[in-house]
């Protein structure tokens, strides 16, 4: 093991490897070693019209949308603000609370960045 080699995550020194990962021993964070931190990267996220979007900012809806089991659908102009950007979730990438309608997840595709 080499002292240049931290955890991606948390930045301890302290890993092992297992099948040919190196595993970090203070938060279990798996990485390839010698892997590229771009590869390790987040993709870009970006609204409707181009705009990239992060976490905390804020985002108007920019059509209707129908929620399941909801009391009728979000208004196009509807200000959502604090998203939260997630990975994985389908075609869902925006986490976030809609005022009147409470936490969901929402597509890049229909917001646009304030």
């Amino acid at each position: 093991m080499s002292d240049a080699v931290v955890c991606p995550e948390c930045a301890s020194e302290h890993h092992y490897e297992l099948g040919g990962m190196l595993v970090c021993s203070m938060c279990a964070h798996e990485w390839s070693p010698g892997g590229d931190a771009q590869a390790d990267a987040a993709p870009v996220i970006r609204d409707a019209v181009g705009n990239v979007l992060a976490d905390g900012d804020t985002v108007t809806v920019i059509k209707d949308l129908k929620v399941k089991g909801g009391s009728g659908p979000i208004k196009v102009g509807t200000k959502v603000r604090n998203i939260r950007l997630v990975q994985g979730v389908g075609d869902h990438d925006i986490d976030c609370k809609v005022d009147g309608f409470g936490p969901m997840q929402l597509k890049s595709s229909v917001v646009k960045k304030v």
